[in-house]
């Protein structure tokens, strides 16, 4: 793998992030420790160095796993956290974006981590009660103190993180340095906003959810001895496989390959830095999902994957940047006109 800086930081990180949630069975349908301990062998030994955890992954098992399987090594790796969703659903703060539960969660998780700092902490999801301020202080105060190294932001507005970045740098606080979010070839809402925010200022996006839970690899479209999430596939996803295994055969590769490449392919398209998290509950499926890096998608191919799922940026970008309204602004200038942020 080769390495990205991780958004506005200095910090080196591979190409691909490892999702731990699949790390220990507590679900139902995760990985055995053995087998987790596999993945993040084969993980690293491709030149991972970016480890991305939750204190909610598997009641705190993932967090546990990847404390021992980092132990030695610390140094190693970037290792990165997420605080938010409840771990005690009878306390009220027991879950929240508020100083308390990110402090109780982030000592919690050191813990479990064996060490005494993670070098990114996210934001899991945005709870819409805590105060912007009380977030960026907060998270701030950890980056002071040292237990965090970098702050990140998932799952939330884009409003939320342009807002929360703008007061961080009035006020001298640590600013979100990437966001993360669920993205595929199924899903591109990012694309409306969240894009176009990360390369105005200049975030990584880390995108979740690449294979629609599974959807994407074909195992849903015939009957199978693999293990299933969901209960019910998306129609819209089992007639979107037909198009990646088309692509699939003329590259050489695998259903589920193709779509993550095509996920990696659109930092050319939005010119904003993509991390993508590839998860696994196998050695095999990591191997299968890290193949995506031994080939690159033609145009064609790209366009007939985005004619296969095609988006509506919707208001206000298909008004702002339709041709009538352009011209409305520029008058006949527009067409001299050579926009390097555009």
């Amino acid at each position: 793998m080769r390495l990205k800086l991780l958004g506005r930081s200095g910090l080196r990180v591979s190409e691909l992030a490892l999702g731990t949630m699949t790390f220990g069975e507590d679900w139902g349908w995760g990985a055995s420790k053995e087998t987790s301990r596999k993945i993040f062998d084969a993980y690293t030994a491709a030149g991972g160095n970016f480890i991305d955890t939750s204190i909610n992954y598997t009641n705190g098992t993932a967090e546990k796993l990847v404390g021992e399987f980092i132990a030695g090594r610390r140094d190693e790796f970037v290792v990165a956290s997420k605080y938010t969703l409840s771990t005690q659903r009878s306390d009220p703060n027991a879950g929240g974006n508020h100083r308390k539960n990110m402090r109780r969660s982030l000592e919690a998780s050191l813990k479990h981590l064996q060490t005494d700092y993670v070098d990114v902490y996210w934001l899991h999801v945005w709870d819409g009660t805590t105060p912007i301020a009380e977030v960026m202080r907060g998270l701030d105060d950890l980056i002071r103190a040292g237990k965090v190294l970098y702050a990140g932001i998932s799952d939330s507005p884009a409003w939320v993180t342009a807002y929360a970045n703008a007061l961080a740098e009035a006020h001298g606080w640590s600013p979100f340095v990437a966001v993360q979010a669920p993205y595929s070839l199924r899903d591109r809402s990012l694309e409306r906003e969240v894009f176009p925010m990360a390369r105005a200022l200049d975030l990584a996006v880390m995108p979740w959810g690449l294979l629609e839970a599974g959807e994407l690899t074909g195992k849903y479209n015939e009957p199978s001895g693999e293990p299933k999430r969901n209960r019910r596939a998306d129609p819209g996803n089992l007639e979107l496989v037909s198009t990646l295994r088309a692509v699939a055969a003329e590259a050489g590769a695998t259903a589920s390959q193709v779509a993550i490449n095509w996920v990696r392919l659109q930092q050319d398209a939005h010119h904003a830095p993509i991390i993508p998290i590839v998860g696994a509950r196998t050695e095999a499926h990591l191997a299968d999902n890290l193949g995506c890096l031994n080939f690159t998608l033609t145009p064609e191919q790209r366009e007939r994957l985005n004619a296969a799922s095609p988006i509506s940026l919707g208001f206000p970008r298909s008004f702002t940047e339709s041709d009538g309204v352009r011209d409305l602004i520029f008058g006949e200038q527009r067409r001299r006109l050579d926009n390097h942020r555009a």
